[in-house]
Formats: structure tokens, C-alpha cells, sequence
């Protein structure tokens, strides 16, 4: 279970208090997840009226520094009517609270499943909801610097190292190599962009039937181009688990329905070859990083940086055709 911390119910009581939304009747620790402790609480008001939150507390990964930014981008997305948790602020406007030296927030509960083998019709509104969050960002100020660019990536790996990516395949420190040299003569500066989610996976979006009810996690968020988000969401989405089998049915919808909403420029749809190939890169780099640096019998499900080494392959072979 994704509970780093324990709260005794006290604790949480007091804390749901310096909110106003009733008075804590459960909390429920939440399972998903790996690097936060997140919980389900249900709280109560006078007249009878429940409602549902989720409470984060932030243990790793995360800078407390850029929660306001996180928060703050909820909150503009849900004013825009994007199927986006807004945050709930203290009683004071707070978008956080300190336990300790933990920062924790409230957000709102959204209803839904993830769906772990979406249909072409599901695909196609995870599609037109990104669009729209990337249409809501045109005016949202703030900015954050991408830490998991290319040069982040290509630096990640460097200091993996080549005995131990190795050891996860033997041809991946070549294959890494030659991504490297690749990447880094394309050049996908000058394309439309803004704060993109940058990790919208099947287990960040929560769906009723065909239709996205909720979009989550935005703790990757950062300033890059729409067309890499959208490149992302297309390696995460349109595959089986393990990379085997592309599906072109969701990738198509998926494309089809992001366009519909926002359509896709000829210079984006020229970069995106290389954009999904920059998407993989990323997962290798930020799995080959977690598989090497898990210690032995740890109680955590290492993902394997292969899945996306399969990705990378089908794209090298065909991406020059999926955006023609």
C-alpha cells in the first residue's frame, strides 16, 4: 500500500477541520500509486450533506517549492471546465498544509475508473480532453522548465551507466546510444506549447463508460509543446502493456479526437516522428533510472524500460506514416 506515513485519526480530524467541508467521517488509505500517501476521506456537514476528497501527502520526488504551481494549474484547468480535480484551500486560501516538514493538500474527488484496455471510442475522448486542457493553458502565467527533456533524459542514463543498463538488456546501452545521437540533431523548437501534463497514462484518467470523467496526477507538468504531450499520451495509450502489439484503432481515434478539438499544424505533424521517439526515450530513461536504483527485496513493481524500448522500435520503423 502506497502509505508512507500514518496519520491517527486525530490528526486527520484536526486536519480536515482547517477546511470547510464538513467534519471527517472516514479515511480510507488508497493503494495506487508510488511515491506519495494518498488517502480517500468522506466528510459530513450539519445538515446531512456527504462528500468525497483525496488527500496527498507529498514524500518524494516532489519539491514543496513547486506545489503552487501543481495546485494553481488544477484550479485554472477546473475554472475552464477541463474534467480536471480542483484544489480545496484551507479556511485561510491555503492551497497546503505542512504535518511536520510533509506538505499535504485536499483535491477534489472525481468519479471513474481507469481503464486498462481502452476502446477506440475512449481513446478518442482521452484525445479531445487533452486538446482542451491544452487550449485552457493559453493564459495560465506560470511556467516550469521540463526536468525530464531530452538533455535531462540523455543525463539520467549517462548516470545509470553502461554495466548496468547492460544488465537489463545487453544491447541497451547501444540502443541508447544511438537514440542519443539521433535526438539531439532534431529540432522541435518553435512549436505551439504551454504547461502539458507529460505522463497522461491509462492510470491517470478516470473514465465513465466512453467518456473521460477526470484527468489526474499533474505532478510531471511542465512548459513543453503540445505535440510532445500529445506524443506522450499516443506511446502510453496505443500499445498493449508491454509494447508488443501497437494498436491502430486507438491510435487513430486517439489523433482523430485530439484534432477534432485542436487541429494539428503541418510542422507539429512533421515533428512527430521524433516526438514520439523522444517519449520513449524519456520512459527508458526515467525506468532504467527506478530499475537500477530499487534495492533488493523492496516491496515496490519495478516497470520495465523494454516496454518502451519496443515502442521505440515500432516508431523508428513506422512513426513516419501515424501523422501523415
Amino acid at each position: 500500500m502506497a502509505i508512507y506515513t500514518d496519520l491517527d485519526g486525530d490528526q486527520l480530524a484536526a486536519l480536515i477541520a482547517a477546511y470547510d467541508v464538513g467534519t471527517l467521517v472516514s479515511a480510507k488509505g488508497i493503494a495506487e500509486g508510488v511515491s506519495n500517501s494518498n488517502w480517500l476521506i468522506e466528510t459530513r456537514r450539519n445538515g446531512g450533506a456527504s462528500a468525497r476528497f483525496i488527500l496527498t501527502m507529498y514524500e518524494r520526488r516532489i519539491d514543496t517549492a513547486d506545489l503552487p504551481f501543481f495546485l494553481r494549474l488544477l484550479d485554472h484547468l477546473a475554472a475552464r471546465d477541463c474534467p480536471v480535480p480542483r484544489t480545496i484551500h484551507d479556511a485561510e486560501g491555503g492551497l497546503y498544509r505542512m504535518i511536520g516538514d510533509k506538505a499535504v493538500a485536499l483535491i477534489e474527488f472525481l468519479p471513474g475508473v481507469s481503464i486498462e484496455k481502452p476502446t477506440a471510442r475512449q481513446a478518442r475522448s482521452v484525445g479531445e480532453a487533452l486538446a482542451r486542457n491544452h487550449l485552457a493553458v493559453a493564459d495560465f502565467a506560470p511556467s516550469r522548465a521540463n526536468g525530464l527533456d531530452l538533455a535531462g533524459c540523455a543525463a539520467m542514463l549517462e548516470q545509470c551507466g553502461t554495466a548496468a543498463l547492460a544488465e537489463i538488456e545487453p544491447t541497451l546501452p547501444w540502443i541508447v546510444a544511438e537514440e542519443t545521437d539521433y535526438l539531439f540533431t532534431m529540432q522541435d523548437g518553435g512549436l505551439p506549447g504551454g504547461v502539458v501534463h507529460t505522463d497522461l497514462f491509462p492510470d491517470n484518467v478516470l473514465m465513465l463508460g466512453d467518456d473521460v470523467s477526470g484527468l489526474i496526477d499533474f505532478y510531471f507538468a511542465a512548459t513543453d509543446s503540445f505535440a510532445y504531450d500529445l506524443a506522450v499520451t499516443h506511446a502510453a495509450w496505443c500499445f498493449d502493456p508491454d509494447g508488443h502489439s501497437y494498436r491502430a484503432d486507438v491510435g487513430e481515434a486517439l489523433v482523430a479526437g485530439y484534432a477534432a478539438v485542436r487541429p494539428l499544424s503541418p510542422q507539429e505533424r512533421g515533428a512527430m516522428p521524433h516526438l514520439l521517439r523522444r517519449a520513449c526515450f524519456r520512459f527508458i530513461a526515467s525506468r532504467a533510472e527506478d530499475w537500477i536504483g530499487t534495492p533488493p527485496g523492496a516491496q515496490v513493481t519495478r516497470k520495465d524500460p523494454l516496454d518502451f524500448v519496443r515502442r521505440l522500435q515500432f516508431y523508428r520503423s513506422n512513426g513516419a506514416g501515424l501523422f501523415a
